[in-house]
């Protein structure tokens, strides 16, 4: 019974369940498309983040720098649940938004996001990058 009540505690959360609906849709989002998407601090995901995991909804990976995320098909045995709870989920209006501003969010270079959320600091702009931008802005 434990573990069923921890799975509903991580489910009991606005930005956790929205995090479920966007790795339905999109099967794997990169750590700062989840930021963009929840409009939160990248501490805050984080937390959220670390919940799923606990429970086992959603796995991690790194690819370079970037930290992945995906719902954990392998090792999921709240399969029912997460059957029903994506039924519910998709007749909410927040979804519906969250599914538009994904597909924009998808459609941005990482990167960019990165930067956006981060500083230059974080992914520093190639020269070839820099040189297209510099033309763009005087034209």
């Amino acid at each position: 019974m434990g573990n069923l009540l921890k799975l509903f505690s991580a489910l009991s959360d606005h930005n956790r369940l929205r995090i479920i609906a966007a790795l339905k849709e999109y099967s794997d989002l990169c750590a700062c498309q989840i930021v963009e998407l929840l409009g939160v601090s990248g501490a805050t995901t984080s937390r959220h983040l670390s919940i799923l995991l606990q429970v086992g909804l959603i796995d991690s990976y790194k690819d370079g720098r970037w930290v992945h995320y995906r719902l954990n098909r392998a090792s999921n045995n709240y399969g029912q649940v997460t059957d029903w709870l994506e039924d519910q989920l998709y007749q909410t209006a927040t979804v519906e938004k969250d599914r538009y501003a994904l597909r924009e969010i998808m459609a941005t270079d990482r990167e960019d996001i990165c930067r956006k959320q981060r500083g230059e600091k974080c992914c520093p702009r190639k020269p070839e990058d820099q040189i297209k931008e510099l033309a763009h802005v005087s034209s």
